[in-house]
């Protein structure tokens, strides 16, 4: 009787794998037969199998059982079975970096190699070639140079793959094969051609212009290799990166009408990933990728809307052509086609084409892999951005999808989807609040619901109704495990704090919460109770709404020093760096998994960086590290850039220096500062030695003025004095005697800017009204550029002082303009300002609140 497996038995393995249990002991106990005599091939080769088998699967050898299971094994070669020799050459080559003495083989190898069974010779040379070193390698080159420009193909092939290993090992040696790898390259061999050509190229890659040489003798004599003119397209477009045009790029677009498909598509793909790609110059690759699509072929088509799928990131105007196409490809047979062709459509699609798209979309959407469902989530979002008046049909669609069954990738991207059209879109925060209240109903992933909770807690309190997000989430306090139970005490804190007229509800709330079995929830809601009755707005912004401010991994690490030297002073949380906010980027639907642990910031790294130098160590905390500002050219014979540091009362600037001169050592690098009354230079430390090409760094400690607290702006001259030592260009070897030099530096400029430090506050309008009315300031500016303004609309722009006022520039944060315009009448703007703490000496930006009026004139 013949059993017939189904396709989940043969998934799952049943029967299916006849190694599945072997033990290594059992093996090698086995192995002992290779000795016997006469030898029984398919036995043996059976256990050769299975040793084999082990190998791969990382079971670990022994030296010693791994050397004498390969000294049995060379008892094999006594038999002329083909089947168990080249079984043989496999076993050689697992073992070949865990057994001793394996160069014992060699002369049974070599006359393999050069013996008239031609079955044997391409493996004898790959197995001859992994277990030669360096020594060896030139008693076998004789042979090695025959077998390159052997006429049977597969030995040519092997010797040529071979020599390609060893480039790594002995260089110089497989240099001196070019000769025969030329001649091998002009075989009429497919593979011969190909292995040749990737030989050469390696052989010569850190050579542009051999390189170059090389391409423009196979780009004019032809090739009739696909696969070698696939690897020509691609070392053409790596010297392209680093020219421009020319015969190369003419090359690679005369492969677009290569007579094999697959040339032709390594041409459209090298053209398409392009870094400056012009439209003109994408142009034929679309039209190429545009007929493949209606390929008969399965793997050319999805190659071809793989490949738009790209192009339309950065150029969706150019795959606009393709549209038709691609709506054909929607009802594919293969569902990973018909994803990408959609995923395509939406990001090349117009506003009116939207709702036909996620109509073709739920057709098939269930059916296809939670991969590729995170790819059309992704341009979902993208399209969200594009056409933000679609919202409600994209939200629609996205809260269907949140229903269906998937895992924790696919429901986190459309859980970040439905947040970040919410925060574009304030309209259509209800509807997504609603959907997302929904879905941690039921919702199984802890991660997914506490971050729907925070945003519950950050939007839902500004709502028309918010009561009616409190019973959603009260039910996470009673259903829902220990993390997520805490966020939802801490959103409904929130509401407490944002809405007087819930204030009373939510307190008995947060005294059931009181009685939780969990400590950090019982905390949090004893914690959040006291706040709440005190009914402060200062509090409730402090230590609700926004909380701590400070870096997380700089919090660590003073804490961890704290205890290291026990102290009867409290601890003080102001000697904590702050947590500064990250430098924004397009938001994109994360995919990738969590980080496992917080990586320290910017900042957290300059601050240990200064901390180990022993004049710096008593600065306390640092506020503020500005980017680099280029102090010099970058062709000039020394490159030297600053970072400017700034502290509680002093700033120290950290010159990067460069030194470009091959026959120069410098010494006792300083840069001196003459800075205005109000400054004083305090401490210099200097670059120790500064050799030809090896970056240093020397500091300048300057404090800042204590009495005129509004000089903050100021502009030092640099000089940089070093000692200088010649020395010879060749070995580096400095003279005995030096002499003192200088350089002059540009001009550096401290402003208002650095003494600002852009804080994380999740709720800035508490933050904001927590400062309170006394540090506003009314003052009249020039609008220094033209603005388009818009009535009751909020903006963000740089403006710069009246040249008549005091100061330097400053940056608004948001304004709201007048109610009306007349032409040729002068008008007024207050714009309200968040600048420094005090300017220095606190660690908040809060703490100073400004109003400033500008005037201006409607055109």
């Amino acid at each position: 009787m013949i059993k017939k497996f189904d396709k989940k038995d043969e998934e799952s393995g049943s029967g299916s794998n006849p190694f599945q249990h072997l033990e290594k002991s059992a093996v090698l106990q086995e192995a002992r037969i290779f000795n016997e005599t006469p030898i029984n091939p398919r036995r043996c080769l059976h256990i050769l199998t299975k040793i084999i088998y082990l190998l791969n699967q990382g079971e670990h050898f022994g030296t010693t059982e791994a050397t004498e299971a390969f000294f049995a094994m060379t008892r094999l070669f006594q038999s002329n079975d083909q089947t168990l020799r080249r079984m043989c050459y496999l076993t050689i080559k697992e073992m070949a970096n865990i057994s001793e003495d394996v160069i014992i083989v060699t002369s049974s190898l070599t006359k393999d190699m050069t013996g008239k069974e031609d079955v044997y010779r391409g493996p004898a040379i790959r197995a001859l070639c992994r277990i030669t070193d360096t020594t060896m390698l030139q008693a076998i080159e004789r042979y090695m140079k025959q077998a390159i420009v052997d006429k049977v193909p597969s030995v040519s092939s092997s010797a040529l793959v071979s020599s390609l290993h060893m480039v790594k090992m002995s260089y110089d040696v497989v240099k001196r094969w070019v000769n025969e790898a030329q001649e091998a390259a002009s075989s009429d061999n497919i593979m011969v051609q190909y292995h040749a050509l990737g030989l050469l190229y390696h052989l010569r890659k850190n050579d542009r212009l051999a390189v170059t040489k090389m391409l423009n003798k196979f780009t004019k004599s032809g090739l009739k290799s696909p696969f070698a003119y696939c690897m020509l397209i691609r070392i053409a477009s790596k010297l392209l990166d680093e020219t421009e045009g020319g015969p190369l790029f003419d090359f690679i677009e005369s492969c677009l009408r290569n007579k094999n498909e697959m040339v032709v598509y390594e041409a459209a793909s090298a053209i398409v990933h392009m870094p400056n790609c012009t439209a003109r110059e994408l142009a034929p690759a679309v039209s190429v990728l545009q007929l493949f699509c209606s390929s008969p072929k399965a793997a050319l088509r999805y190659a071809a809307v793989r490949t738009l799928n790209k192009v339309a990131m950065k150029h969706p105007s150019a795959v606009t052509a393709c549209n038709l196409d691609l709506e054909n490809l929607i009802t594919d047979s293969n569902r990973s086609i018909a994803t990408l062709a959609i995923t395509t459509l939406l990001k090349t699609g117009s506003e009116s084409s939207v709702d036909r798209l996620m109509k073709q979309i739920s057709s098939f959407v269930s059916e296809i892999s939670d991969e590729f469902k995170v790819v059309v989530v992704q341009a979902i979002s993208a399209l969200c951005q594009k056409y933000p008046r679609k919202h409600s049909v994209m939200m629609n669609f996205l809260s269907n999808m949140l229903r269906d069954d998937g895992g924790f990738e696919y429901k986190r991207a459309i859980v970040d989807c439905i947040i970040s059209i919410i925060e574009e879109n304030p309209e259509s925060k209800e509807t997504g609040l609603a959907h997302l209240c929904e879905f941690i109903e039921d919702c199984e992933h802890t991660v997914l619901a506490t971050k729907i909770l925070h945003l519950m807690g950050k939007e839902g309190p500004r709502t028309p109704q918010p009561s009616k997000y409190i019973r959603f989430i009260f039910n996470r306090v009673v259903l829902e495990s220990e993390a997520v139970r805490a966020a939802a005490v801490s959103a409904l804190a929130k509401f407490g704090a944002q809405n007087d007229d819930l204030l009373p509800s939510v307190l008995v709330l947060l005294q059931r919460c009181m009685m939780d079995s969990d400590d950090e929830v019982r905390d949090r809601a004893t914690f959040y109770m006291n706040v709440l009755q005190q009914k402060q707005k200062a509090l409730n912004a402090a230590y609700i709404f926004n909380g701590l401010s400070v870096s997380i991994p700089g919090l660590e690490k003073s804490l961890h020093q704290y205890t290291l030297e026990p102290s009867e002073k409290p601890f003080d949380m102001k000697t904590v760096p702050l947590a500064t906010a990250p430098i924004t980027e397009q938001k994109t639907v994360a995919t990738s998994k969590l980080p496992e642990k917080l990586a320290p910031s910017r900042q957290d790294i300059y601050q240990e960086q200064l901390a180990a130098i022993p004049e710096f160590q008593g600065l306390g905390p640092l506020f503020k590290s500005s980017e680099p500002v280029q102090l010099t050219e970058a062709e000039t014979e020394y490159v030297v850039r600053c970072i400017k540091h700034t502290f509680a009362g002093h700033m120290v600037f950290q010159f990067d220096c460069t030194n470009t001169l091959n026959d120069q050592l410098l010494q006792k690098v300083v840069v001196q500062m003459e800075p205005s009354e109000a400054y004083e230079v305090v401490h210099c430390v200097p670059a120790p030695s500064l050799p030809y090409s090896q970056p240093g760094s020397c500091y300048t400690l300057i404090r800042l003025p204590d009495d005129d607290p509004t000089a903050v702006s100021c502009t030092f001259s640099c000089t940089m004095k070093y000692l200088v030592r010649d020395c010879d260009p060749n070995t580096g070897e400095p003279d005995d005697d030096g002499y003192d030099d200088e350089y002059v530096l540009e001009d550096l400029e401290v402003t208002v800017a650095d003494h600002i430090q852009k804080v994380l506050k999740p709720n800035f309008g508490a933050a904001w009204e927590e400062v309170g009315d006394e540090f506003e300031k009314e003052e009249t500016f020039a609008l220094a550029s033209e603005i388009t303004y818009r009535v009751g609309a909020r903006f963000h722009n740089e403006l710069t002082r009246n040249p008549g006022s005091s100061g330097g520039p400053f940056v608004p944060l948001w304004g709201e303009t007048p109610t009306g315009f007349k032409s040729g009448t002068p008008h007024h703007l207050t714009l309200r300002t968040e600048e420094a703490s005090r300017m220095r000496g606190e660690t908040s930006s809060s703490n100073l609140k400004k109003s400033r009026r500008f005037s201006f004139q409607a055109p």
